[in-house]
């Protein structure tokens, strides 16, 4: 195979469309956080907290959920924490382990974004597919998901 037969693979496309669309994905959504002084971090937390049993979540499994090192996870929930939107607990049962814990304003902060945030993911994403063509990509969605981020798979969706 020469390089030309390279350039050309198909493969090549797929992850390139998958690129462009989550950088267009984002640039479409990152409005609706920016106005309620978010970032797409900050909003990623607080969802994933308020979906959450107890709205409640041990920092390594957030930082495997959201693809963050633990020190970037400390610095996010250092910052929510300022913000009022988090706190810390401590696992009285594992000292090595501690929780990020949605507080009552981090809910509504988060309840204030939703609306608009879900709007713009229908119009942008959702809302371009047929259900049939939504149902085959989160399946596809989670094998990839299961496969390339093992870490988050059993921590759910």
């Amino acid at each position: 195979m020469d390089a030309t037969d390279l350039f050309d693979d198909p493969r090549l496309t797929t992850i390139g469309l998958l690129y462009e669309a989550h950088d267009g994905l984002i640039a479409k959504l990152e409005p609706t956080w920016k106005e309620n002084g978010l970032s797409g971090l900050d909003a990623n937390a607080l969802i994933r907290l308020s979906r959450s049993p107890g709205r409640r979540l041990r920092m390594t499994d957030l930082a495997a959920q959201i693809n963050l090192s633990t020190s970037g996870i400390t610095r996010l929930v250092d910052r929510l924490q300022r913000n009022g939107f988090v706190q810390r607990e401590a696992d009285a049962g594992d000292r090595r382990t501690s929780y990020a814990v949605l507080t009552a304003a981090g809910a509504a902060q988060i309840a204030r974004v939703l609306p608009a945030y879900l709007e713009g993911i229908e119009r942008w994403f959702t809302g371009l597919l047929t259900g049939a063509q939504l149902g085959e990509l989160v399946v596809g969605l989670r094998i990839i998901r299961d496969a390339a981020n093992p870490e988050a798979t059993a921590l759910g969706d």
